[in-house]
């Protein structure tokens, strides 16, 4: 298997980890900013623009920071469900409020929506995790938290 440092592997794992992101996030993000937040589908709009601009860049720094706080977690479930949640929470919240605070949200509305992201971010770490994972293998890719997702190998 060739190694995630080779630069074929290394663009692979962008597209992956990028893949990912969009696409569980674009709808859980939907749900948090119109049900949640109370926005409007004008601001949910713009905030989905910028989050998929900034999921560009971020998903495969997060999928490395996922990656290697996920060689912590042991092999039964609700250790690999821990620190899932934890790595997203703590990777994505501060991004994510940022996002939300940019495209309008405002006080009470900004508080709910960032700690709606937060509850959320906390029971979908691991099924985004999982999901990851799914997407990574679609790619030839080996699941993370594993030595052959690390960069210096």
């Amino acid at each position: 298997m060739r190694k995630i440092h080779d630069p074929g592997m290394r663009r692979t794992a962008f597209v992956a980890d990028t893949t990912a992101l969009i696409l569980f996030f674009t709808t859980t993000g939907i749900i948090n900013e119109k049900c949640i937040a109370g926005m409007s589908w004008d601001q949910v709009l713009h905030a989905r623009l910028i989050g998929a601009a900034l999921m560009v860049p971020v998903a495969r720094p997060y999928g490395l920071w996922r990656d290697w706080l996920m060689k912590g977690a042991g092999t039964n479930r609700l250790s690999k469900l821990l620190w899932d949640s934890a790595a997203l929470v703590s990777f994505q919240v501060p991004i994510y409020a940022a996002i939300i605070a940019f495209s309008g949200a405002s006080g009470s509305g900004l508080a709910r929506g960032t700690l709606g992201a937060a509850l959320m971010m906390l029971l979908l770490g691991r099924p985004y995790g999982a999901f990851l994972n799914w997407v990574r293998r679609w790619f030839g890719l080996p699941p993370g938290g594993q030595r052959p997702m690390s960069l210096g190998d």
